[in-house]
């Protein structure tokens, strides 16, 4: 049996330079706790930055393509005549009859990309140091959102310049995910994963509201800068991770006997022991391979879902400040600055969508009902923000911020606790370098329904915004019907459970599931 420091000679980096000369001062080791709250504090950071830059697309796009308001049957009651400073004189080539058309293509480049990148970054994750595969990952980002940037100052109006530099951010920012799950799921063990994940996940939302607000306040300087500026935040963020993100306890040699991961072994047992202990308790530690990734029980239906259900959060992602600036609000016409900003109660929303989700699947032990549930409640939510969203400010706010909590919950759950717990299943006998596979393959197919929203929605809105809400509607539902064999498994239990007259510890939720 290979001892701690074999394994961590296979699957670890180096001590991070900033961790050790933060040592050196302290002339002693931090403790477990802090490396903890410094891996979920710089992993945050990290990520908020990868969606700032991803968010930055949906705002710049009005001010490429400022094509005539939204003239849909609702909405004519209230169509008044435009000031063009409302939305700027567009960009060639986006600006013409097809714009609406180009934009969604460079989405869909992005997020295919992205998609493919995802399964390759996740294989490479398990077999390489994370803090540089990160590092390198925010670099490329933020030069290629800076690239996409550079297009405004340097006159370019080639469509296919856009389309490379979105392809190759794509790749790049394939890097993040898979990799933060993985280094956040090394610290943590199954301990109120759902609620931990829930609240660390909320960097997605704070990403995307800090690159809207960017974005917003930098576009009548020109949409340029709306683009650098997000790029150099994350250049700034990749320095900082390098320098003091420590990948997983051995990589800085850190008391893996420390007396709450003790506990948690104890209470956790084989079946759901935490990945640094099961690193010593099995002999097979290579990492796991694609298509047995797959075969772990639930990863298929999961990244199913996720399909489905980042269809419908990607399409708000891409474009919801668009929609919202050619739709008038109680009669009157938003400014790009003004819709980017409104678009961020969206998020907000998905912030509390994500905490709660986590909370009650963490208190109901239930993971499938939990994203099942949220999942129904979107279709609802959708149709209402639809339908009655332009009546007044107050209603758009309210019924946004529900679409957001329903939408995002289920997404959130599943990329984050969900993820990691298949990573960690029992079915990989002890195995722990599994979890940037399986987080790559469930994100990875939901990125390809997240490529494939904002296309169809940039054909689909140019001729009617009604059968867009139709389409996220009816995704929804396929997202909640594909969890109904897990969400049927996790009822019997319950029943049986009952039944026995049974009290299930981890139903309480201050036990493991």
């Amino acid at each position: 049996m290979g001892s701690i420091n074999e394994v961590a000679s296979e699957t670890s980096s180096s001590k991070p330079p900033g961790i050790g000369l933060i040592e050196y001062i302290k002339k002693s080791p931090l403790s477990y706790k802090t490396h903890q709250a410094i891996v979920l504090i710089v992993t945050f950071l990290a990520y908020s930055a990868y969606h700032a830059n991803r968010k930055t697309a949906s705002v710049v796009k009005s001010a490429l393509d400022p094509q005539s308001p939204d003239r849909d049957q609702h909405s004519i009651i209230f169509l008044t005549r435009r000031d063009p400073w409302l939305l700027g004189s567009g960009w060639a080539p986006f600006k013409g009859q097809n714009g609406t058309e180009l934009l969604g293509d460079l989405d869909v480049a992005f997020l295919f990309a992205y998609a493919m990148g995802m399964f390759f970054s996740g294989h490479m994750g398990d077999r390489m140091d994370l803090r540089i595969f990160l590092t390198t990952g925010m670099v490329g980002t933020g030069m290629f959102s800076i690239l996409f940037g550079i297009g405004y100052w340097a006159n370019i109006h080639v469509f296919y310049y856009y389309l490379i530099v979105q392809m190759l951010a794509g790749l790049f920012q394939s890097t993040g995910w898979p990799s933060v799950v993985a280094v956040v799921s090394n610290w943590c063990g199954k301990k109120k994963r759902g609620l931990v994940m829930g609240i660390w996940n909320s960097h997605t939302s704070l990403g995307n509201i800090t690159g809207c607000i960017v974005a917003s306040t930098l576009l009548k300087y020109g949409w340029g800068w709306s683009m650098v500026a997000p790029g150099l935040g994350i250049f700034l963020m990749a320095i900082l991770l390098f320098l003091f993100l420590p990948v997983s306890p051995e990589s800085v040699g850190a008391d893996t006997d420390d007396e709450n991961n003790l506990l948690l072994a104890q209470k956790e047992g084989d079946n759901t022991t935490t990945p640094l202990v099961r690193t010593t308790l099995e002999e097979n530690n290579d990492a796991v391979g694609f298509i047995e990734a797959w075969r772990i029980p639930g990863v298929s239906t999961f990244a199913l879902c996720l399909f489905f259900s980042k269809l419908v959060a990607y399409t708000f992602l891409y474009w919801l400040p668009f929609y919202i600036s050619h739709t008038a609000i109680q009669g009157r016409y938003l400014s790009n600055e003004e819709s980017g900003n409104l678009s961020t109660v969206f998020d907000v929303g998905g912030v509390v969508g994500g905490i709660l989700a986590g909370h009650i699947s963490d208190h109901l032990n239930a993971r499938a009902i939990t994203a099942a549930s949220f999942m129904y409640c979107a279709i609802p939510a959708l149709f209402f923000y639809r339908s009655y969203g332009h009546a007044s400010m107050t209603w758009n706010v309210i019924l946004m911020f529900i679409t957001g909590l329903f939408v995002n919950g289920p997404y959130a759950l599943i990329t984050t606790a969900v993820s990691a717990d298949l990573g960690t299943h029992s079915s990989l006998k002890g195995n722990a370098r599994a979890l940037a596979t399986v987080t790559s393959i469930i994100d990875g197919t939901g990125s390809i329904g997240a490529a494939i929203g904002p296309l169809l929605t940039g054909y689909i809105s140019a001729r009617s915004w009604n059968a867009v809400f139709t389409m996220l509607m009816g995704a929804a539902l396929i997202a909640g019907l594909l969890l109904t064999r897990l969400v049927m498994a996790e009822v019997a239990e319950k029943i049986q459970r009952l039944r026995t007259q049974e009290v299930p510890t981890s139903w309480c939720p201050a036990s493991d599931v």
